[in-house]
């Protein structure tokens, strides 16, 4: 299938590199020769010059839009989550969503970890009080050599975390729906369960990250009883969704001590409200929805899409 007018709509009022911009344009140009792309500021714009598109890429896309768009043949979006296209396509059109995020979250994930492990807070303290903290600060080193990892979602995200946790020496635990054959990189210490098996492997569990995709098959999966079956030492890091467990009990299991700390980039509500008790927390790093921020996202998300239109994956 080819795609001669290219129709994007890809604006974000809060991080610029969600923006699509010339240099994207012409990259998507010369990827797939002979394409037209056509870049829309607003949606007024958008809708009214939908009608010659037969490919489009854009964050969301309402379905009564259809009506305007006979040509229309794929919707693209980089986003990894149906969040914004959540209804059934007709047969005649394709949805493609993002794959790529994997490597910029591992580097979000993996830095929170280190920002744990390596007492990097306690270290701050100290270097602002212009004090030598050697036997404090050595006191808090831990590593990730040998730890057990959990990885709750084990799609092409999690196994991308994985794969890149690998080399610290990490030990993988991947939690799925469906037990798969184990990825190239797994050795005999690594294991894939079914989500039945989560709580039996929390207790051996040193880092649990969560990387699900929202919706009713993930709301609350994790409950009280999952945090309190962790060791006391161990942290979490969410990086999926935050339909996953109730903000109440998580921030009550970081109060008490059930778990030592916890990364969260994803929230039920978002933004995160200011008088939630997780800005409080001494033992929670809060970042707003953008561990797959970075330079390069756009560039990544036109060199997959137009990898996949140029093998002819949508038909």
């Amino acid at each position: 299938m080819t795609f001669k007018n290219i129709l994007v709509y890809l604006t974000h009022p809060h991080v610029d590199a969600w923006n699509f911009k010339a240099e994207h344009t012409d990259l998507l140009q010369s990827l797939i020769p002979g394409t037209e792309v056509r870049v829309c500021g607003n949606s007024k714009e958008f809708k009214d010059r939908l009608p010659e598109a037969d490919a489009v890429i854009v964050w969301f896309f309402k379905e009564e839009w259809l009506e305007n768009a006979s040509k229309l043949k794929l919707i693209a979006t980089p986003a990894a989550g149906n969040d914004w296209i959540s209804w059934t396509p007709p047969e005649n059109l394709k949805l493609s969503f993002g794959g790529f995020h994997g490597p910029m979250m591992a580097e979000s994930v993996i830095g929170a970890m280190l920002h744990f492990l390596k007492a990097f807070p306690l270290s701050t303290k100290m270097q602002r009080k212009n004090k030598w903290g050697r036997v404090k600060i050595s006191k808090k080193l831990q590593s990730l050599y040998k730890a057990r990892v959990t990885i709750l979602g084990f799609g092409k995200i999690g196994n991308t975390l994985g794969r890149l946790l690998k080399p610290f020496g990490c030990k993988i635990t991947g939690i799925k729906r469906t037990e798969t054959p184990a990825p190239d990189y797994f050795d005999e210490e690594d294991e894939i369960l079914t989500c039945d098996k989560l709580e039996s492997a929390l207790p051996e569990t040193d880092h649990l990250i969560c990387a699900l995709p929202g919706g009713p098959e993930t709301y609350e999966i994790l409950q009280p009883s999952h945090f309190k079956s962790m060791p006391k030492a161990s942290f979490l890091y969410n990086v999926g969704r935050g339909n996953i467990y109730k903000e109440y009990d998580l921030v009550e299991a970081l109060k008490v001590g059930e778990i030592s700390g916890a990364y969260l980039d994803v929230f039920g509500k978002e933004p995160l409200a200011e008088f939630s008790k997780l800005w409080g927390l001494g033992n929670v790093l809060i970042q707003p929805h953008i561990s797959a921020a970075s330079p390069q996202y756009l560039e990544l998300f036109v060199e997959e899409l137009a990898g996949k239109i140029n093998v002819g994956e949508f038909g």
